[in-house]
């Protein structure tokens, strides 16, 4: 297991800045393969985090954006149905029976894995980014804390589709909501506040190598300032 040192050390090598803290729920997350639920204002690197684990652990990214509205097929699978139909035309003339033909359309090739059935579907585990799930309605949480304790889906036409390796799942809230219960209890919890003077500093010195060190902390003040 990498521990929270080799972690730090590890995003800091991609200039992405974290505590002990971080890294240490990136080390409980990764070793007990539990969600991740960050919280925190906007612009804090929330969402960057995902995607620095993600090339630190050589993975794949995939990324659901949470919206009013969103609701469990838009994050699963929908059938691709302009090709379905070209393809029951076109397969009119070949003899085959009904039963056939929905058969053919109801399968694989005319299926579109949206972002949950992707990272179910991967060969190695990837990083799954559940983005501001606190945009997304309660009936949505809900569907996704089932798919956080199952890891499968069941598609009526083609049956039961299992993890082949469960995804290293963070999720990002901004706090426009409060989030269910249930939901933070199937997750480890992350606050991550705005940067402090000190750590302004040090994200400036990895971002810009050779910054003057009194420029770096005027910069720094300034954007504590803000």
């Amino acid at each position: 297991m990498t521990d929270a040192a080799t972690i730090r050390e590890r995003l800091r090598e991609r200039a992405f800045i974290v505590d002990q803290a971080f890294a240490t729920a990136l080390q409980i997350m990764l070793a007990l393969e539990k969600p991740l639920l960050i919280e925190g204002p906007a612009g804090v690197g929330k969402t960057e985090s995902a995607r620095v684990l993600a090339e630190m652990l050589g993975t794949r990214l995939i990324r659901l954006q949470c919206y009013e509205g969103l609701d469990s097929m838009a994050a699963l699978y929908e059938w691709n149905y302009p090709r379905q139909m070209l393809h029951a035309r076109l397969s009119e003339s070949d003899g085959s029976s009904l039963e056939e033909r929905e058969a053919q359309i109801f399968s694989e090739p005319f299926l579109l894995r949206r972002p949950l059935l992707e990272a179910i579907s991967q060969d190695r585990s990837p990083v799954l980014l559940i983005d501001e799930v606190d945009r997304a309605d309660e009936a949505f949480e809900a569907f996704l804390l089932e798919m956080l304790a199952e890891w499968q889906v069941t598609i009526p036409e083609l049956g039961t589709i299992r993890a082949r390796n469960k995804p290293h799942v963070i999720l990002t809230s901004n706090r426009t909501r409060e989030l269910s219960d249930a939901l933070r209890r199937r997750c480890l919890f992350l606050w991550l506040p705005y940067p402090s003077l000190d750590q302004e500093i040090d994200i400036l010195r990895v971002r810009v190598p050779g910054l003057a060190e009194r420029l770096a902390r005027q910069i720094a003040r300034l954007m504590q300032a803000l």
